[in-house]
């Protein structure tokens, strides 16, 4: 009798290791199966992330060729139709072409040379306007400002404000005038665009709407919820106000590499 008691114990025990040693076992697979799937994710997701990236780049070299030739063309305008100030734009048109043919192709610009493109357009651009003309222009850029010369800023971002200010601008109107503000303060790019627009110049920025599409799609991918633009028309007058938060843009790009 002692004896079976001693052979269903040992037997008992037998079931218990077994037991334990059966579901360790399934523990380990079911683990090293849930490490698997996890790195197949983790594969999944930086493919997609690749994936992504690749397709913002097309579509940003899209972008950046339809609005090139549309730049050349405006430029060449503005000297052809004033050549008696072509000789004094040639070094500002110099600036200009370099800037597009060569910087436009990086990925990244630092604000100081993106400032200095602007400026240089914008000096191009008042060859076409009477010295009288209400022009004004603030600059209020802290050169001392660590981001100045860091490469954080998209290159021909600042074309398209500054653009569409002369291209829709009543410059026969009295009360006319086109302001420009360009900061850089505490990391943070700040472009300010005011014109007054003739009544033909109004109903085609209602029915075509204000600013260039290709801008916001720009912003969008290069500054997820890291910009501002505020565009609003009253009394005939169109304000656009860019701000990007370069800062936190920089902060990003350090701790993701």
């Amino acid at each position: 009798m002692e004896g079976n008691y001693y052979m269903i114990h040992d037997y008992l025990i037998f079931i218990a290791v077994f037991c334990i040693f059966f579901f360790l076992t399934v523990c380990i697979y079911l683990f090293n199966q849930n490490q698997k799937i996890k790195q197949r994710n983790t594969k999944l997701l930086e493919t997609n992330k690749i994936i992504e990236q690749r397709l913002n780049e097309v579509q940003l070299e899209q972008i950046g060729t339809k609005l090139n030739p549309h730049l050349f063309k405006n430029i060449l305008n503005s000297v052809q139709s004033h050549a008696y100030q072509t000789y004094m734009s040639l070094d500002k048109l110099a600036n200009v072409l370099d800037y597009i043919l060569y910087e436009s192709n990086n990925k990244f610009v630092s604000p100081k040379e993106e400032i200095n493109f602007a400026l240089s357009l914008i000096e191009i651009n008042k060859i076409k306007i009477n010295p009288l003309f209400d022009f004004r222009i603030k600059f209020k850029v802290n050169k001392s400002d660590i981001l100045y010369e860091e490469k954080v800023f998209a290159p021909l971002i600042s074309v398209d404000l500054i653009e569409n200010a002369f291209k829709h601008t009543d410059f026969f109107a009295k009360d006319s005038f086109i302001s420009i503000l360009i900061e850089l303060e505490n990391r943070i790019f700040t472009m300010k665009v005011s014109n007054k627009a003739s009544i033909q110049n109004m109903l085609e920025k209602e029915k075509g709407g204000f600013g260039s599409q290709s801008l916001d799609q720009r912003l969008k991918m290069i500054y997820p919820n890291l910009y501002q633009l505020k565009k609003n028309s009253q009394n005939g007058i169109f304000t656009a106000e860019l701000k990007i938060n370069l800062g936190e843009f920089y902060d990003k790009m350090r701790y993701s590499r």
